[in-house]
């Protein structure tokens, strides 16, 4: 690709895999207050532009600081792989979301990744902020996560640092979430459907596990047996 990206001077079909990502992330967009895991402009999802079944350099997220209720397709900051927007056809002044090198590192490190989301859930942003994982407590853990839901390091927003320690924390690990340390729940997935499903489950056993802790002990399940939760429900639960 050129230095300078302009979006209306790209292949057609890249042109319209980039119209169907922008719709899709819009969408998903609007699960994330749906499900109360963001308050405000917080939070964001982007993905990978795929064409003809190949990732591609570019990816779609979410503009800095817009109301949910003002996202739309044609306002998604389409971005290269270094975090920089294109010319996509958004006024210059709307700027890609805070996070965006923080996606953009994971996108550039984590082969199979295409999808990024980032919350600020009450639940499991209270166990980032005693930066502690939520221990492995349910058959649903297992089922999504293959174990406890780790945590990642401390980093400042704005460069990526915070993509570094997402890699660092998830490269090798079955967990499509990391806590990332008083800050918040990162998830990944092969899509931003995936990834944004990972964030809803994550608040979902972050609320649970606390509850349970709350009145009384609670029992770990042998991380054998996690893996075999995790087999099943990845490669046999569900229509195929």
């Amino acid at each position: 690709m050129p230095s300078t990206i302009v979006l209306a001077e790209l292949d057609a079909d890249l042109q319209e895999a980039v119209a169907a990502t922008r719709q899709k992330v819009a969408d998903l967009h609007a699960e994330l207050p749906r499900w109360g895991l963001v308050v405000w402009t917080a939070g964001n999802v982007s993905e990978r532009v795929v064409l003809d079944g190949a990732p591609t350099d570019l990816f779609v997220i979410k503009p800095s600081g817009v109301s949910y209720d003002e996202l739309s397709a044609e306002n998604m900051v389409v971005c290269t792989l270094d975090g920089n927007k294109i010319l996509d056809g958004t006024p210059q002044s709307l700027t890609p979301s805070s996070d965006t090198a923080a996606h953009a590192y994971v996108y550039r490190h984590m082969e199979g990744v295409g999808g990024v989301v980032h919350t600020h859930s009450t639940y499991a942003t209270a166990w980032a902020a005693r930066r502690e994982p939520i221990p492995c407590a349910l058959t649903m853990m297992g089922d999504e996560f293959g174990g406890q839901i780790p945590v990642g390091p401390f980093a400042l927003i704005g460069d990526d640092s915070i993509g570094r320690g997402i890699v660092e924390t998830l490269r090798g690990s079955k967990s499509p979430a990391v806590l990332m340390a008083n800050h918040g729940p990162f998830t990944i997935g092969k899509d931003a459907r995936s990834a944004v499903k990972a964030a809803v489950m994550c608040e979902e056993v972050a609320r649970t596990v606390h509850i349970a802790r709350q009145d009384g002990q609670i029992h770990l399940i042998p991380q054998e047996l996690m893996d075999r939760l995790n087999d099943r429900y990845q490669n046999v639960y569900g229509q195929h």
